[in-house]
């Protein structure tokens, strides 16, 4: 599963979650002081812009894998995570310097070798790299599913701070802004009304969860999804290394 799946995951249980609870939220409110939660088709048109509509209706935006991974819950069992994958990562290196090795040798032997060894060299490679492939495979394959894990797990445990807030705040609508335009109908917002911090800030206080320790230049640690390793000799790390090519 991508990390584009991924996203689009999390904007769609956020939708649901928040929308159940809103309307259970609201069931049990004077309808007098009843702020009326969003449905897909109502958000839409509204999600052009961050300001106050015409009909009153004030829009909020929150970006859903910010808040999730930006919390100490989140930096904590994303860094667990990464600490788990790195008998993976030190085995994908060794597979990714074995296949870069016979590869430099194909390149400065080809010329050398007979037919018979040449031919042995290259089915050589042709099998270490398609391990290699499914390997990497396989990491990104379970890196991403026990990484949505965890943000199916707070997000169920979030989503009814969204809500509050919301209502508490005079919030009618939150669009997600966790892609960025055009792949989202988010054009722009304006800081005001951004309620991602705020939910982060709350949230760490209901979990307990310490902030993550500062790292010896005095940053917060904030661990984020590896990214692909980005050429010959680089260490992979989990999700996917960018996996080596033979020699046509």
């Amino acid at each position: 599963m991508t990390s584009k799946l991924m996203r689009l995951f999390l904007a769609t249980a956020v939708l649901f979650a928040i929308s159940a609870l809103a309307q259970t939220s609201s069931a049990a409110t004077p309808s007098g002081s009843a702020v009326a939660p969003a449905s897909p088709a109502a958000a839409a048109p509204a999600t052009t812009t961050a300001v106050q509509g015409s009909t009153g209706t004030k829009v909020g935006t929150i970006n859903i894998n910010e808040a999730i991974f930006g919390s100490n819950e989140g930096q904590r069992d994303m860094g667990a995570l990464q600490k788990k994958f790195e008998p993976k990562q030190t085995e994908l290196k060794g597979q990714n310097d074995e296949l870069e090795a016979l590869k430099k040798q194909l390149t400065t032997q080809q010329d050398k070798l007979n037919e018979d060894a040449l031919a042995n060299l290259k089915k050589q490679i042709d099998g270490k790299q398609k391990t290699f492939d499914r390997s990497v495979q396989d990491a990104q394959e379970e890196f991403q599913n026990q990484q949505q894990e965890i943000a199916s797990r707070i997000l169920q445990k979030m989503a009814p701070m969204i809500v509050k807030y919301s209502q508490e705040n005079g919030f009618g609508v939150i669009v997600d802004t966790s892609k960025p335009w055009p792949q989202s109908p988010v054009l722009w917002w304006g800081e005001s009304v951004d309620i991602t911090k705020p939910i982060v800030d709350a949230y760490n206080v209901q979990s307990g969860v310490a902030a993550p320790a500062a790292p010896a230049g005095g940053a917060a640690a904030k661990p984020a999804a590896p990214k692909p390793a980005t050429g010959a000799g680089t260490t992979p790390k989990p999700p996917a290394p960018k996996p080596t090519e033979p020699p046509k």
